[in-house]
């Protein structure tokens, strides 16, 4: 069962371009079979960094090695190119010296493939993010009873392309995707001291999720230095397992400036981490559950339909709050999220006031219009 994902037309408008494509994301999202499936046409080299040969031969190779291995090829595909040292280099060589060459990349961890391609490749790229299959693809794909009758299931078991596929197994891979493939980069790079800490440290975000997060507070539960915690929950992020909500202030001295809130791409990975996959029925943080699953797939949203807007949330020292703010082209567009369609939400007069913000709770019954495409959107 294939889900077509939202972001393969952009890929295929951007073959021939010119320009290398870079397609990242967290590890077991598709971006392997993605590429695959657009490129099923085409007359194409693989080139797999997982191969400690095909690592070898693209470490700092000169320009005829290159034109050796690339033989006369109208296309390359290098998968899991975070594998391979110094590849923006490589990549940046075969972008200028093979001009007429299409070179399709992809990686798992963008600590690596990111901060390796950036300079080298400045000018020369195009970039994609792959995330966990997205509710718009899902209900494309599954149509809107069958995905309407999952959102609790999903709620629980996230949007992972195999766990949708086989979910008679859903709990023992989510287990297994937590607990390994999703570290795998860091652990294998040697950048984590205290493996056990990382666990820890995810388990404590996994019960904070929707509140603000103590980076001292985490120091002192987990035992270890305030600049540890930071250095670990930056490369959970550069590994696509989490991200974090900075502060939205411009004008009101009492407003919060400097806090963080951090969420999970997927709810699945969140609820294996805590080891609850008990349905919503009986669960007290679905409050969060669904604030999770929101905000993740609003992130999806705008990355696929490449809408530029800045996210953040809300809050002052008098604990007023919104849950979740959006700005582009001067507007503030300010989001409360509520399960229940029936609770009653008011917006704080000075958010609205002073920024002129349009607002929306969003619910169990209208929460399609903040999560799918363009032509539905009304916010």
């Amino acid at each position: 069962m294939e889900i077509a994902r939202l972001q393969k037309q952009w890929i295929k408008d951007k073959l021939y371009k010119g320009k290398v494509i870079i397609i990242i994301g967290p590890r077991q999202v598709g971006k392997t079979t993605l590429i695959n499936e657009i490129l099923k046409s085409e007359n194409f080299l693989f080139l797999d960094g997982d191969d400690p040969t095909i690592r070898e031969l693209l470490n700092s190779p000169n320009t005829e090695q290159l034109k050796g291995i690339l033989g006369n090829y109208p296309l390359v595909f290098v998968d899991e190119a975070q594998r391979i040292k110094d590849i923006g280099i490589t990549l940046k060589i075969i972008h200028d010296r093979f001009n007429d060459l299409q070179v399709l990349v992809s990686g798992s961890s963008s600590f690596e493939l990111s901060g390796l391609t950036q300079e080298p490749l400045t000018g020369r790229k195009w970039t994609c993010f792959l995330y966990p299959i997205s509710w718009e693809e899902w209900e494309k794909h599954a149509g809107y009873i069958r995905a309407e009758q999952s959102l609790e299931e999903r709620l629980v078991f996230g949007m992972y392309p195999e766990i949708l596929t086989n979910v008679a197994e859903q709990k023992e891979l989510l287990l297994e995707l937590s607990e390994s493939y999703l570290y795998k980069d860091i652990f294998s790079l040697g950048l984590i001291k205290k493996p056990d800490a990382i666990h820890r440290l995810l388990q404590a975000l996994a019960y904070q999720v929707g509140n603000e997060v103590s980076f001292n507070e985490l120091s002192n539960l987990l035992k270890i230095d305030v600049k540890t915690v930071i250095s670990y929950i930056e490369l959970l992020e550069q590994a696509f397992v989490i991200f974090r909500l900075g502060t939205f202030s411009r004008n009101l001295r009492n407003e919060i400036k400097t806090n963080k809130k951090i969420y999970f791409y997927d709810n699945g990975v969140r609820n294996a981490l805590i080891n609850n996959f008990s349905p919503v029925s009986l669960r007290n943080d679905i409050g969060a559950l669904w604030e999770n699953f929101l905000i993740s797939e609003r992130v999806k949203f705008l990355e696929y339909h490449k809408l530029n807007r800045e996210i953040f949330f809300w809050r002052t020292k008098f604990q007023q709050e919104v849950d979740f703010v959006e700005t582009f082209d001067g507007k503030v567009l300010g989001f409360e999220f509520k399960w229940n369609p029936k609770q009653k939400v008011s917006f704080p007069a000075s958010f609205v006031e002073s920024y002129n913000a349009e607002t929306k709770v969003i619910h169990r019954e209208n929460f399609r219009e903040f999560v799918m495409d363009k032509n539905r959107q009304k916010i």
